[in-house]
């Protein structure tokens, strides 16, 4: 059995929080709520680290107390719930993965990569439209540096999810999942409704009206390509410019450089021309 920790990381609006879900439902992983404050410690090894090295610990007695103090609850977290291993989603850690290996040498790393024009779409209508703008620029960003980082780990402690093929086809994705973790497989995980999760009191009510809205499932298909009735010009010329390239690398790239809003208003142009 394997119980290295695993955390899920990406650019936020990615999907992590349903992966989180899905593999909470696992019977032998649980996954809380975001910590975030790893990163917060990680400065005491880094930016601050001229001032803490006048205490005379080196930073490998650092990255023990942090390993101490943030495994320590997530282990007693997982236990109380009738678990063996503990899992941490906080999107933002996709930047730290080189403290994430420092602090634990065995941790497992899932990656979730979406559509960029999505993620864009889905922090306007979460966070409002200056969020979207900022997204552009954090895409590529969240996904280079994860990227990077993640191919020093190995394929043995490196894993990518495409939000897509997670939503599309989620037993070949959790399938392959579960075999990278080391975990045996269980319908469980593609039922995430039927089990309990600490969750924030506003995302149950968020998630049922994104489900009336889409496929009435848990896990809906409904918000992948968004971006082709929501994309407005000025974002899609936003998001073509600041993530084409990567986009077109990871397979998103034709409808990048043509944009379904530009496809659409054509038509219509040549429509009112006739």
């Amino acid at each position: 059995m394997n119980d290295a920790p695993v955390f899920i990381v990406g650019c936020q609006r990615s999907g992590t929080t349903l992966l989180r879900l899905m593999l909470d439902s696992h019977p032998e992983i649980s996954c809380g709520p975001e910590t975030r404050f790893l990163a917060d410690l990680g400065r005491i090894t880094g930016s601050e680290w001229e001032r803490f090295s006048l205490y005379g610990f080196p930073k490998e007695y650092w990255y023990q107390r942090f390993a101490d103090l943030f495994g320590g609850f997530q282990h007693d977290y997982a236990a109380a719930r009738g678990k063996r291993r503990w899992a941490d989603k906080t999107p933002m850690y996709a930047l730290h993965l080189d403290l994430l290996d420092a602090v634990f040498p065995d941790a497992q790393v899932v990656h979730i990569i979406r559509d960029p024009r999505d993620v864009v779409i889905s922090h306007r209508e979460r966070f409002g439209y200056w969020s979207a703008l900022k997204a552009v620029a954090k895409w590529p960003r969240y996904v280079e540096q994860a990227r990077m980082l993640g191919g020093q780990l190995g394929h043995e402690r490196y894993h990518e999810v495409r939000y897509e093929a997670l939503v599309r086809d989620p037993a070949t994705t959790m399938r392959a999942l579960l075999t990278f973790l080391g975990e045996a497989w269980s319908d469980a995980v593609l039922d995430p409704d039927a089990h309990p999760h600490d969750v924030l009191d506003r995302y149950p009510a968020f998630s049922a009206a994104r489900r009336r809205a889409g496929d009435n499932a848990a896990i809906y298909r409904s918000r992948v390509g968004a971006h082709r009735r929501r994309l407005d010009p000025l974002l899609a010329i936003a998001v073509r410019v600041g993530c084409g390239l990567r986009a077109r690398e990871l397979g998103y790239g034709r409808s990048v450089r043509e944009p379904g809003v530009f496809a659409a208003q054509r038509e219509l142009s040549t429509e009112a021309c006739s």
